[in-house]
């Protein structure tokens, strides 16, 4: 289905306008400035994720009033949870549907924010609408797959324009357990580097102003799966610059997790050394730095809220603290702002079944410990972002 971006603007319009009437209380700011304002201060962006919501759902996104204050307060950047992946944006191999992108852009346009896009393929096959997953390529399956992502890309990219300025270009290629690019029916059809490089080089054709981005959630806790998962993205971007892929920046997602039962400065110590070759490996090779999703799940931290809470934030300042003394970090974007929101709460259960508290807000929309440890991290910072050239 195709509707018009002024039907788009009026839907917008109409969702934030009953949101208001719907009156939910809107705190007042914290004290110490906002996150944007601090992040400023060493050349940086702060952001969050949002939904989309029809009028009066209790959802993250614009059209809830309190949910939209803290973004409108604390953020300058604005990515969709899951509004550009091919389940929202492509019912059927031959439509398309952006009612809810559109919507999203357009408050994001209003608003003042700047826009990234997430994802152009999301390449975990279990996150393929079931249509491609049966998608039958015909004889010449290469070419047949490949016509199918640069249109898929171009159509994406014509239709936003300038108001995307970034795109997670693929998303999650690596598999974790053996460092290898996924198997899916678009790798079989037409072989895994080259499907990433027709992604990157058609989203640099169709959006020469925009940063692309490679976005995966390799993550800074010490394990097996974690360290193949490393190694395997570290081998991906030395690919791509052999080959002259325009990748500009590595997206590190950043959900970072609390599951060991250990004092917070224990797992810190097991994890800043190695994190850090990670990131000095990444940086030499000439790619910028992006946190895409941050939160922090608090699976194992005690069920004392006050306790919890106070890991969570050290944990989150520890880790902030190593990926901004990194001048190629310029944008942090948290995945969500209020816990009742959160994908963590189901995703990966507490045992006292309680929402997890990974986000800067909690559930009545009150700033929390993490939020102001994401602030004490942006006043405390004294590299200044500085990036590396755009990859033609």
């Amino acid at each position: 289905m195709k509707i018009s971006r002024r039907e788009s603007l009026a839907m917008g319009m109409g969702l934030a306008v009953a949101g208001c009437a719907a009156g939910v209380p809107i705190l007042g700011p914290p004290p110490g400035g906002s996150l944007k304002a601090l992040a400023n201060r060493s050349g940086r962006r702060f952001g969050s994720a949002l939904a989309w919501g029809a009028p009066g759902a209790d959802r993250g996104g614009f059209a809830n009033p309190a949910y939209a204050a803290i973004l409108e307060r604390e953020c300058e950047l604005l990515v969709p949870e899951n509004e550009l992946k091919w389940q929202w944006t492509r019912p059927s191999a031959a439509n398309f549907s952006f009612q809810q992108m559109d919507a999203i852009t357009d408050y994001a346009t209003r608003g003042g924010f700047k826009l990234r896009g997430h994802t152009l393929l999301w390449a975990p096959q279990k996150w393929f609408p079931e249509w491609l997953v049966k998608h039958d390529f015909g004889t010449q399956p290469a070419r047949a797959a490949e016509k199918m992502l640069v249109d898929h890309v171009r159509t994406v990219c014509r239709r936003y324009g300038t108001r995307i300025y970034s795109y997670d270009v693929v998303n999650e290629a690596v598999e974790p357990e053996t460092g290898q690019i996924r198997d899916t029916v678009l790798t079989r059809a037409m072989g895994g580097e080259r499907m990433l490089d027709v992604m990157f080089h058609t989203a640099r054709a169709e959006a020469p102003h925009a940063e692309l981005v490679y976005n995966d959630y390799m993550s800074w806790e010490r394990g097996t799966e974690d360290e193949t998962h490393i190694t395997g993205v570290l081998k991906l971007l030395e690919g791509f610059r052999k080959r002259g892929t325009p990748v500009d920046a590595l997206g590190i997602q950043s959900h970072i997790r609390l599951l060991k039962d250990l004092p917070v400065a224990q797992i810190v110590k097991e994890s800043e050394g190695p994190w850090r070759r990670f990131l000095d490996q990444v940086v030499a090779m000439g790619y910028n730095l992006v946190i895409t999703e941050f939160d922090v799940n608090d699976r194992k931290a005690p069920d004392d809220v006050a306790v919890r809470d106070r890991m969570v934030a050290d944990y989150a300042r520890a880790y902030l603290d190593v990926m901004l003394g990194y001048p190629q970090l310029q944008d942090i974007l948290a995945w969500g702002m209020v816990d009742k929101y959160s994908w963590l709460t189901d995703f990966d259960p507490r045992s006292d079944k309680t929402i997890k508290r990974g986000t800067p807000y909690d559930s009545e929309f009150r700033p929390k410990p993490l939020r102001e440890a994401i602030a004490d991290a942006f006043r405390a910072t004294r590299t200044q972002h500085v990036p590396f050239p755009r990859r033609a």
